[in-house]
């Protein structure tokens, strides 16, 4: 019997995620739903307390093994991401959960007071202001921005419904970066995630707009970025309530927001990717020395990888299978008092868990805080954020195709093309699990 459970491929999750009626060129999911493996509903429910504490400690290494069945994943990543504090009820859950769907509503009412578009179920695709704040009258823009989709009379004079921040020049500076990223927003939207059925629907398009939309106003400092329409998709499938969605996208930008932020003409994720190499370096000295002869010491071919967390590299199904099989390893249950405002100090030294403690931390949470890891010199001295577990990823797919690249690669052509065939056809557990191994290797350097 023990046999046959171990032979049985499992069960497939196309149901959860439809793929639209014509799409031939989809990627195929691995991921596949198994008994004893997968993260059950059961098994979840059973981890609760009744006044509902939850001992994750019981689920980490359930998800790193099998993954989470769909139908409670949107619940699960909500702790896995540091929404809400496993030490907490269901009662201070269902508080904050209100207090954070109060605290969206305003600051939609806000996006919505500046730009009408925000919250209308509709959404944008063409440029509304100039970089000096000048209005466009673009008919485009005109129709898209027209709540009652009215035709568009030849006299500026006789338009009715538009929005009054298309008819005069806008003076403060936030607003018109805010506004000058709406187009890019609606751009990214009606191209992200295209081939699920999901997204045939109008409302939903304009929900995933309306919440990268908030989030650029939210996060001024980062606003929007491209490539976060594919890391905020999966929250507006999997959460109901849409405020429920962003603050679940705002907890794991907490992670990627320095991928996006911009200085001069350097991108946040470069810092990645320099790590990437500082890493591949110890591990794959050969085929770093390989790709540094080919000009590629700086990675970047690795740049989308990180950047969107390898939503391109796998299909829908299979990455939203890593994604949570990294949260499990890094998963940390102070996340949400140090996202809460704890403040800036180092997390290692924020809390010390007892032997008791330690199985509620991810398994490189784990091997982190044993060797203090702290910044890309690895010194020890806890003085930086650790190390994501990401880089370890991609470093694990650089193993795997090694010996090839090492072949067949004579230029970063034949790089870029090596690693573009893989797309889709990549295992999520064995990157995980060599991600461990690479990672273990790099603390005993």
């Amino acid at each position: 019997m023990m046999n046959i459970c171990r032979k049985y491929p499992g069960l497939p999750t196309d149901s959860f995620y439809e793929i639209r009626a014509g799409c031939t060129d989809v990627q195929t999911t691995k991921f596949r739903i198994k008994a004893g493996k997968t993260l059950s509903v059961k098994r979840w429910r059973a981890a609760y307390t009744p006044e509902g504490y939850l001992d994750i400690g019981k689920c980490l290494n359930r998800i790193y093994r099998g993954g989470i069945h769909p139908s409670i994943r949107g619940e699960v990543w909500e702790f896995l991401l540091g929404c809400y504090d496993p030490k907490s009820t269901f009662e201070d859950r269902g508080k904050i959960r209100q207090r954070r769907r109060d605290q969206y509503a305003e600051l939609k009412e806000s996006c919505s007071r500046m730009f009408p578009v925000v919250g209308s179920g509709k959404f944008i695709t063409a440029r509304v202001i100039t970089a000096n704040g000048d209005p466009i009258q673009d008919p485009v823009v005109l129709l898209e921005t027209n709540p009652e989709n009215l035709p568009i009379p030849q006299s500026q004079e006789n338009v009715g419904h538009i929005p009054d921040t298309v008819d005069s020049r806008e003076h403060d500076k936030e607003i018109i970066q805010w506004k000058r990223a709406l187009h890019q927003i609606g751009l990214d939207v009606v191209r992200t995630d295209r081939s699920l059925t999901f997204y045939e629907k109008q409302e939903n398009l304009a929900k995933l707009w309306d919440v990268l939309a908030v989030y650029a106003w939210y996060d001024k400092d980062v606003g929007y970025g491209q490539g976060m329409s594919d890391i905020c998709s999966p929250m507006i499938m999997l959460l109901e309530h849409e405020a429920d969605a962003f603050w679940c996208f705002e907890r794991l930008m907490h992670r990627l927001r320095g991928n996006f932020r911009c200085t001069g003409n350097s991108v946040g994720v470069e810092a990645q990717l320099d790590i990437l190499a500082n890493v591949n370096q110890v591990v794959n000295p050969k085929l770093h020395q390989h790709l540094e002869h080919l000009g590629g010491g700086g990675y970047l071919f690795a740049f989308r990888m990180l950047m969107v967390s390898f939503r391109r590299e796998f299909s829908f199904g299979d990455s939203l299978y890593l994604w949570e099989m990294m949260w499990a390893l890094e998963y940390d249950p102070e996340l949400f008092s140090l996202y809460e405002g704890a403040g800036t100090h180092n997390k290692y030294d924020a809390h010390k868990p007892t032997r008791k403690s330690r199985r509620q931390y991810g398994k490189y949470e784990r091997a982190n805080r044993r060797n203090r890891v702290g910044s890309i010199s690895g010194s020890g001295s806890g003085s930086g954020s650790p190390l994501p577990i990401s880089v370890f990823v991609v470093a694990s797919v650089f193993k795997d195709r090694s010996d090839k690249l090492l072949r067949e690669a004579r230029g970063l052509d034949d790089v870029v093309k090596i690693l573009n065939d893989i797309s889709g056809n990549m295992d999520a557990k064995k990157a995980c699990r060599g991600a461990i191994k690479i990672h273990k290797k790099y603390l005993k350097r």
